[in-house]
């Protein structure tokens, strides 16, 4: 089940996890990373929307059924992200962003303090740098770029059963997603966009200084795109903050579903 929502001007599609969008109930938003969409988080959002909560997934813009121009930055995102909160009628709201999500996350929270009730950042690291290979390949050979990526993404070939499925080889599901994502776009280059977006972020340690709600740190780890010890610094910033250490990489929410969901669902309950 989903909603369409008029986000700046543009249609943004919205997974609501299997339950009808009613804006009495307390929300939490789901952001997803570079090449990714709403799906990565598909055990977690059918968990809160079927237990109280309203639940956002949105499809950033410009990425597969969602309009509009893909943000050039993170800044940019976070605009979105708090235009989206206005269109769906949502005065507060959790956020729970991965990777690029983490960071949008952040930069929204760090806006607009007195929106977020929680803030979960899953797999994120500031600064979060992207090396040149990946820069380069990103937007001169894509296909390149997505095989590097899965490769520093996963620890393991299939995921446990309350992921994708028992048996799910979890490297080629995810670089079909991020080719269906490439291909939604013909028109703007969102692998490139997204990861110059990432390397360029520069105001974390200013949003976080201004956030005030619940932090939890969710780290991978076995991930070799945002290694745990790159959100040290930001960490030790941040006020009213844990850390969650996962047995997995930086896809976790497919890698350790439940475990990413535990740990979530502990942040949302406080």
């Amino acid at each position: 089940m989903a909603i369409q929502l008029t986000v700046n001007g543009a249609r943004t599609f919205c997974y609501t996890g299997g339950k009808p969008f009613d804006p009495a109930k307390p929300t939490v938003v789901f952001l997803h990373g570079v090449l990714n969409d709403h799906s990565v988080w598909i055990l977690q959002t059918r968990y809160f929307a079927h237990h109280g909560w309203n639940v956002l997934a949105p499809d950033l813009p410009g990425h597969c059924k969602s309009e509009g121009e893909p943000p050039r930055s993170v800044e940019e995102a976070a605009g979105f992200v708090l235009a989206l909160l206005d269109a769906a009628g949502v005065q507060k709201a959790a956020l729970v962003g991965h990777s690029f999500g983490a960071l949008v996350a952040l930069e929204a929270a760090g806006r607009a303090p007195e929106r977020v009730t929680h803030l979960a950042l899953v797999g994120v690291a500031y600064p979060m740098k992207v090396s040149p290979a990946l820069l380069e390949h990103s937007q001169h050979d894509p296909m390149k770029a997505i095989s590097m990526v899965n490769g520093y993404s996963h620890s393991t070939l299939a995921p446990p059963p309350s992921s994708l499925g028992p048996g799910t080889w979890l490297y080629g599901s995810s670089q079909a997603l991020m080719r269906r994502v490439l291909a939604s776009n013909p028109r703007v280059n969102v692998f490139h966009r997204g990861f110059v977006a990432c390397d360029s972020y520069t105001g974390g340690d200013a949003a976080i200084a201004r956030v005030t709600c619940p932090v939890l740190f969710v780290l991978g780890k076995h991930d070799a795109m945002t290694p745990p010890k790159a959100a040290h610094a930001l960490r030790e910033k941040a006020r009213n903050a844990t850390a969650v250490f996962v047995d997995g990489g930086h896809q976790m929410m497919t890698e350790a579903p439940d475990a990413v969901l535990s740990v979530l669902h502990d942040l949302l309950k406080r």
